[in-house]
């Protein structure tokens, strides 16, 4: 920019930091119309766990997929195979599992999902704590590969 005007300098400056806002801006927009395609396979896996529905809990992970469940500080591990079941199992409470200021993050076929949650049994809050949910896209379509998540009984919201 040595031989620039004194005038075209600022220019290139004001033109640049347009287009790098203007990158910037898309991206986010890319991201935000993404997070519901993101989201979709959480929330069916949290409404087949309100209906105990073993199938439907599975159908949206991803085959081979674990869970680690933090309780009392020693984690606890199982296959979505195995949660479905444990879950799936007769009971009379309502359960029913919610999340909310979540974080999402998406990378071509690659998102996390940080978020707090509260678990209810019978519309009343059991435990809370934040899940992590790591999902890939497969032939177009979002589904969850792992979740971790914290679990505590000492929760604001009860």
């Amino acid at each position: 920019m040595g031989g620039m005007n004194m005038h075209a300098k600022p220019l290139v400056f004001f033109f640049g930091a347009i287009l790098a806002t203007t990158v910037a801006i898309v991206g986010a927009f890319a991201q935000s119309a993404e997070e519901p395609a993101v989201l979709a396979p959480i929330q069916a896996m949290f409404d087949g766990m309100s209906k105990r529905d073993a199938a439907a809990i599975k159908a949206p992970t991803l085959p081979g997929g674990t869970m680690v469940l933090m309780r009392d500080g020693k984690p606890v591990q199982m296959t979505f195979e195995a949660f479905a079941e444990r879950v799936a199992k007769p009971g009379t409470t309502q359960i029913e599992e919610r999340i909310h200021n979540r974080l999402v993050r998406i990378d071509n076929d690659l998102a996390v999902v940080w978020a707090p949650f509260d678990f209810l049994v019978d519309g009343k809050v059991d435990h809370c704590g934040t899940d992590l949910f790591s999902l890939v896209r497969v032939d177009g379509r979002w589904m969850i590969a792992s979740v971790a998540d914290t679990g505590t009984k000492t929760c604001s919201a009860k």
